[in-house]
């Protein structure tokens, strides 16, 4: 066997790893969106933004959220004195497809998917300030993100090729609707492992990074106020969008966070107020809620990509592994794709 044909076996062998790898992902997803598909089928009257079930007590997505007041914190504590908020959590309202009308579809999409509902019975924007729901964009940067959006499936421009298609992180605030994650909290920090990348909140440290230094997750700086975290982010680099739909902002973005827990350890409110004066108007709130996800669950292609551990005679506990991006992988790719025609 000369050089050539061992490089090609090695290939063959490396995509056939790479398929068997993957066959069991494709699988989960497929069945979930028939599952999502007969869901749709029972129940046609509720449209596409009803509460799907997972496996369990999982929440698929809900048109509406229970507010969750800051309040003084009674459950239980680590023993740093960190309320104990570690575990599995995922949003309950929908993906990255559309910021403002979450559950209204991807616009411009060539394959055809509008809502089956009346803006009215979906959920509410994530803008939940200002009232109207609405991202206060200046001119400039408002017609960029049409532009931006337009793009999306176009793929003419790299710059219209969504940074996470590439496999960057998500970025704030979309992490927190990109597939489910884990939080895991150790003295001085709080640590989140997201499907795409990991971010710090450093604990009791205020002093931020030179304000020369850029990140995909900004420089983190947080403290406990009873149930509520409260963070304060800058030197964010401002690459990531916020979801399908363009949005972003500038470098000179500030935001301040608050994950406000209730005292049952069962849900949150990531509540995070943006100011950047040179693409926005005036300040801006995204509201995401999330809820814990645990070995009750069915383990799923979304909220709750955790399989029980292999530990026979013990306690069930879930078996957490690093979810490996592939660039340019699903619907990503094919903007670019059909650019190339």
């Amino acid at each position: 066997m000369n050089t050539t044909e061992q490089t090609l076996m090695k290939l063959r062998y490396g995509l056939l790893a790479c398929a068997l790898a993957l066959a069991p992902a494709a699988t989960t997803l497929a069945q979930e969106a028939a599952a999502g598909a007969a869901t749709a089928g029972a129940t046609a009257t509720s449209g596409a933004g009803a509460p799907r079930q997972g496996g369990g007590l999982g929440i698929g997505y809900e048109r509406t959220f229970p507010v969750i007041a800051s309040a003084p914190w009674t459950g239980k504590r680590l023993p740093d004195g960190q309320p104990d908020i570690s575990g599995d959590w995922s949003n309950t309202i929908a993906n990255h497809n559309n910021t403002t009308d979450p559950q209204g579809g991807i616009p411009n999409d060539p394959r055809g998917r509008p809502p089956n509902t009346s803006r009215e019975e979906r959920a509410p924007s994530r803008v939940s300030d200002p009232q109207d729901g609405q991202l206060p964009y200046l001119p400039w940067a408002r017609a960029k993100q049409l532009e931006l959006q337009k793009g999306f499936f176009d793929g003419a421009k790299p710059e219209y090729i969504e940074p996470l298609a590439r496999c960057a992180p998500a970025g704030i605030p979309k992490s927190f609707y990109w597939h489910g994650y884990e939080i895991r909290q150790y003295p001085g920090y709080v640590v989140f492992l997201f499907n795409s990348g990991s971010r710090i909140i450093y604990l009791n440290n205020p002093n931020h990074l030179s304000s020369s230094i850029k990140l995909w997750q900004g420089d983190s700086r947080g403290h406990w106020e009873g149930n509520t975290l409260v963070v304060d982010v800058s030197n964010l680099n401002s690459k990531a969008r916020f979801g399908r739909t363009a949005e972003f902002t500038t470098e000179n973005v500030h935001v301040v966070e608050r994950f406000i827990f209730d005292n049952g350890n069962k849900r949150y409110n990531y509540v995070a107020t943006f100011t950047d004066p040179g693409a926005f108007s005036q300040p801006f709130t995204v509201t995401v809620p999330a809820r814990r996800w645990g070995i009750d669950d069915k383990s799923n292609g979304w909220h709750y990509e955790v399989p029980l551990a292999n530990n026979p005679g013990k306690a069930p506990i879930g078996d957490h592994f690093e979810r490996m991006c592939v660039e340019n992988n699903g619907g990503f790719g094919q903007g670019t794709a059909a650019a190339r025609k």
